[in-house]
């Protein structure tokens, strides 16, 4: 059992940056990392992943916007998140997966708002 807790959620203006982490609980190094988010009235979605190699993967509209990032030794993903619009507030949820296992963490609210 892995347990997965984001962090750095908050509020923040249009234009502005967040960078996200997820703290695992337990080594991560062979799982894959992946970041979603749901908005309100829309459905979870898959927003960026990372490969336990470290290969990157994002959807097409957050492409130059948001990076995400690991590090093995810390246990720990990230996600930074520029150029922040009213179309970015959700709800971001860490997940890790590893053939049959496949482990989240309980959100962290961001809303972006002047």
């Amino acid at each position: 059992q892995v347990r997965l807790v984001e962090s750095g959620g908050g509020l923040v203006q249009p234009g502005g940056s967040l960078r996200l982490s997820c703290a695992a609980s337990g080594s991560i190094s062979v799982y894959a990392l992946n970041w979603y988010r749901q908005a309100p009235g829309k459905q979870r979605e898959l927003i960026a992943s990372i490969t336990n190699r470290g290969n990157t993967n994002y959807v097409d509209s957050l492409k130059g916007r948001f990076t995400i990032s690991r590090d093995d030794a810390k246990n720990s993903g990230y996600l930074q998140m520029n150029n922040l619009g009213a179309e970015d507030t959700a709800v971001y949820y860490c997940n890790v997966r590893f053939l049959q296992l496949n482990y989240w963490g309980q959100g962290t609210q961001v809303t972006v708002s002047s």
